[in-house]
């Protein structure tokens, strides 16, 4: 898919920031988008590009299963 045009303006700091909230079970990606300007699709593509293959997997499927579980997860 390769990198998105907000890109260029998340610094090294704000990418950091993005994942760790990203990786935590209580915050949705709605406040991400709200904090940060980008989505719940920069996001994964985000995670995709600075996470390890495995890890990202492992992540995806984590926010699909709790998803399933509750309403309102991420």
């Amino acid at each position: 898919m390769g990198r998105f045009m907000t890109d260029k303006a998340l610094s090294e700091a704000d990418k950091s920031a993005i994942i760790e909230m990203a990786l935590s079970d209580h915050i949705s990606f709605a406040h991400i988008e709200r904090e940060f300007g980008i989505s719940e699709k920069h996001v994964k593509v985000l995670m995709r590009e600075n996470l390890k293959p495995s890890s990202y997997r492992t992540w995806r499927k984590r926010v699909r299963d709790f998803g399933d579980r509750r309403e309102h997860y991420k």
